[in-house]
């Protein structure tokens, strides 16, 4: 069993069915997958959890592939408030839902290896030749980061991608030590800045298991759609998910994952027409 674990809100169902859609494409052994969610809407009124419907759905997706699949929604809501709430890093650079990954070592049954993904990332072939990595002495495996190893240190890593040792984070308290920078110090990346400064050891694996600017090489294991710098015609960042399909073919050129996209656009529909038929019933209800 492959144990993952996904962090968003409600908004994030397309980065996570499209994600869970490649990760049982080309993955044998069977995956469990957490995803951890929650209501801060009196930050940000589209910070809403990710429903239990949802999950159902993406659970009815995975299982479609293995029976022994499985998604497990985690509401950590009232963790995340005793934790980080009104902390110096709640508005981070990107959402509070990146903070999630902090609190793993807090929630009941988490297995002792976890593989963190972020959510706009597509797998390219089997996950268990990064899974089965040995990592015993480790807290955890990561690939640097393609920038901030020029610009930060040379061993800055990429948390988008996190093989945990959670027993082994347990004992030297790495999580628990990034939550008191969150708590206490402003950071740039808030997160990755954290879990970064409170490593103690660390195993740096090949990019090809976090790769953040090429998209169509044929080695890679898992793709990363996040911001990244592009030159041409004009210096500038783009930011393009991977269900952003037709920006993804026409911006990135990126065709390597058009046959899970094609998938993801039928569950999808799938989907949409059962929350439409939800509503529907619902109005009828109502007029009787």
């Amino acid at each position: 069993m492959i144990n993952i674990l996904l962090c968003g809100n409600r908004g994030v169902f397309d980065g996570a069915l499209s994600e869970l859609i490649s990760i049982t494409n080309t993955t044998k052994e069977p995956i469990r997958c957490y995803i951890f969610t929650m209501d801060v809407s009196h930050l940000n009124s589209k910070y809403i959890d990710i429903t239990q419907k949802q999950a159902n759905f993406l659970n009815k997706v995975v299982k479609s592939k293995n029976k022994q699949n499985e998604v497990i929604r985690v509401d950590v809501t009232n963790i995340y408030k005793k934790e980080f709430g009104g902390s110096a890093n709640e508005n981070a650079y990107c959402t509070p839902y990146t903070l999630l990954r902090l609190l793993a070592d807090l929630i009941p049954n988490i297995p002792d290896k976890l593989l963190y993904l972020d959510i706009d990332m597509m797998i390219a072939k089997d996950l268990s030749s990064l899974y089965n990595t040995d990592i015993t002495d480790y807290e955890y495996a990561a690939v640097k980061e393609k920038y901030g190893c020029w610009i930060i240190r040379p061993d800055y890593i990429n948390a988008g991608m996190l093989l945990m040792n959670i027993k082994k984070i347990k004992q030297t308290k790495l999580l628990e030590k990034a939550r008191n920078k969150i708590k206490n110090k402003k950071m740039l990346f808030a997160d990755q800045d954290a879990i970064f400064w409170s490593t103690t050891k660390k195993k740096h694996l090949p990019r090809i298991y976090n790769e953040q600017s090429k998209y169509n090489k044929k080695d890679t294991v898992i793709c990363h759609f996040c911001k990244r710098l592009m030159w041409l015609p004009y210096p500038r960042t783009e930011n393009i998910k991977q269900w952003q399909i037709e920006k993804v073919h026409k911006i990135l050129k990126c065709h390597a994952f058009d046959k899970d996209l094609e998938e993801y656009k039928k569950w999808k529909k799938e989907y949409e027409i059962g929350e439409e038929n939800a509503r529907e019933g619902n109005k009828s209800e109502k007029r009787e």
